[in-house]
């Protein structure tokens, strides 16, 4: 069983360019239309939100664990045209007997680094996408908390905002290119279909689903 406890954000606007939003409509519509920018993940103002999970049912013990993902995105101006959005994700972990009795374990989990490049504008047709490599860097503090690899691929993500309304899709690909020759290799598919709604008061509801695919899971190297 898996339960997302709890996503809290936290964003930085530029002040200059948020009083150009204070001047071109009233107070209620900007924030409206920054609480949109909160629901798009390569949008381009600086976030901080920090994902707390609760996982339980792991192996022979029934398992559990909890973690914290630390997940700041940075956009960057490249030109007029192109924008590079850097999103980390950094887990915090607490676990107990994810491996049979395997006891307690605290500490930092593999990092997941992506980079987006990004157009400014959207398409005619509204689509706000990004796309560029992703890296999985072994940083895990316990071997039980990471797969002691280095791992790349590519990662996209594409949505569509229309009025309130957020819909879009989040992937990417990772296979180890080095590491440790112990451990298994990785090919992995993540997908993360999302759907968000902003109310005129601000306030956002959003649904999402996350789904991977562990292409070495039959044992083949």
């Amino acid at each position: 069983m898996s339960v997302a406890a709890l996503v809290l954000l936290v964003a930085v606007v530029a002040p200059c360019a948020f009083a150009r939003e204070l001047k071109a409509g009233d107070q209620a519509q900007q924030a409206q239309e920054l609480a949109k920018k909160l629901a798009n993940p390569i949008a381009n103002l600086i976030s901080f939100p920090i994902q707390m999970n609760f996982d339980s049912g792991y192996g022979s013990a029934d398992g559990t664990r909890f973690v914290t993902n630390v997940q700041p995105v940075v956009p960057v101006e490249l030109n007029k045209t192109w924008n590079l959005i850097s999103r980390t994700i950094l887990p915090v972990i607490q676990q107990s007997n994810i491996a049979g009795a395997s006891g307690g374990q605290f500490g930092i989990g593999d990092v997941l680094q992506s980079a987006f490049f990004s157009p400014q504008a959207p398409t005619k047709g509204g689509i706000i996408w990004g796309a560029g490599p992703v890296f999985l860097l072994p940083t895990a503090t316990n071997s039980l908390m990471g797969g002691k690899k280095w791992g790349v691929g590519p990662t996209f993500v594409a949505l569509k905002q229309t009025r309130g309304t957020t819909i879009g899709l989040l992937m990417n690909h990772v296979f180890s290119v080095a590491g440790d020759d112990d451990r298994a290799d990785i090919s992995s598919t993540y997908a993360q279909p999302f759907w968000a709604y902003t109310t005129k008061k601000a306030t956002t509801y959003m649904v999402n689903t996350e789904t991977t695919y562990n292409w070495k899971a039959d044992g083949d190297e």
